[in-house]
């Protein structure tokens, strides 16, 4: 096997993309401790590497902006100049396999999209989406690295708990929201389940970051100022931060989004709202976490992006109450 010394992955997606590309980058550390790892992403998830040392350098590539292919040319140079000797990238695109010959990269490893894949890489590897996502990409290593690493792992140690807390988190990425995505419950019901918590005698911590500040305020008009609840919104000014917070609470609630996958890397125990998205596919299989879901009946569930690009308009996936969710977090 080579002993690769500058490898270049790609891996375009939003925050929680990359934290489930974090596996597959670290199994290659594992593998070839003295390489450089350089990841190709987009600006909007540039803050994963403060959540890691694996990577050594990003190149921040804008191909959900307006000049997208002069950003891939953009890649392409970099690649080529950077003397890499190993180029792996995620995605399902037919032309992946075209980007990755231009770069001049000898060894490269991408998913098996047909024909041109398999002529244009080292390796074309099955791409299996039946799986938890961080497997999904781990198998684009496989062949070259005997290490497997399951669950993403950050640099931030664990925590000491706060006694009897529970952590709410309600927000999702704006992205998702602008292109008519609706993967949560409502305001009124987030308010509902932290007097419902309360009501319960639990130290209640509210928290979110700038795509959530409609919902956040929503919720305190509801709440603030109630006992034992403790507004944190603002008061997490990076991924990490907030990381730091999930491990000291002893229960996490959130949406499908990437504060989801940061409780998951803390291991701390975490309570997910899913609707329309797929949770085989976007949490692991531990007992450190669990999908809350609505007892609907919708025969193409679940349908975003299998089936659908938007969420319809009934939402009966989300028909979820804060009884529910009490209910699956204390029960």
């Amino acid at each position: 096997m080579e002993n690769y010394k500058n490898i270049l992955a790609i891996n375009f997606g939003g925050i929680g993309d990359e934290i489930f590309f974090l596996p597959s980058l670290i199994s290659l550390k594992k593998e070839y401790p003295n390489s450089k790892i350089t990841l190709a992403l987009e600006p909007r998830s540039k803050s994963v590497k403060d959540l890691t040392d694996i990577i050594d350098d990003l190149f921040l590539i804008d191909i959900k902006g307006e000049n997208k292919y002069f950003e891939l040319l953009k890649l392409i140079h970099l690649a080529q100049k950077g003397h890499f000797d190993l180029v792996i990238s995620s995605g399902g695109n037919k032309l992946i396999s075209m980007l990755l010959f231009l770069t001049g990269i000898k060894e490269r490893y991408g998913y098996n999209t047909g024909i041109l894949s398999q002529k244009l890489l080292t390796q074309a590897i099955k791409l299996n989406k039946n799986q938890y996502a961080c497997a999904m990409y781990h198998d684009l290593v496989t062949p070259i690295t005997k290490h497997k690493t399951e669950l993403p792992e950050i640099n931030i140690p664990q925590q000491e708990k706060i006694p009897n807390s529970v952590l709410i988190h309600p927000g999702v990425s704006k992205m998702s929201v602008n292109k008519g995505m609706t993967k949560t419950v409502t305001p009124d019901i987030w308010a509902d389940t932290v007097k419902l918590l309360l009501e319960k005698g639990k130290h209640v911590i509210l928290a979110g970051g700038p795509d959530d500040k409609e919902v956040i305020e929503s919720i305190l008009k509801k709440v603030d100022g109630l006992d034992n609840f403790e507004n944190y919104y603002g008061k997490t000014k990076s991924l990490k931060d907030l990381g730091i917070l999930i491990g000291k609470a002893e229960k996490f609630i959130c949406s499908d989004s990437a504060p989801l996958h940061v409780g998951i890397a803390m291991k701390t125990q975490t309570y997910a709202i899913f609707g329309p998205t797929d949770d085989k596919r976007l949490i692991p299989q531990k007992p450190f976490v669990k999908a809350i879901k609505a007892m609907d009946k919708c025969p193409i569930k679940p349908c975003l992006w299998e089936h659908r690009q938007t969420t319809c308009d009934t939402l009966d996936c989300l028909k979820i109450s804060a009884q529910d969710i009490v209910n699956c977090v204390l029960g």
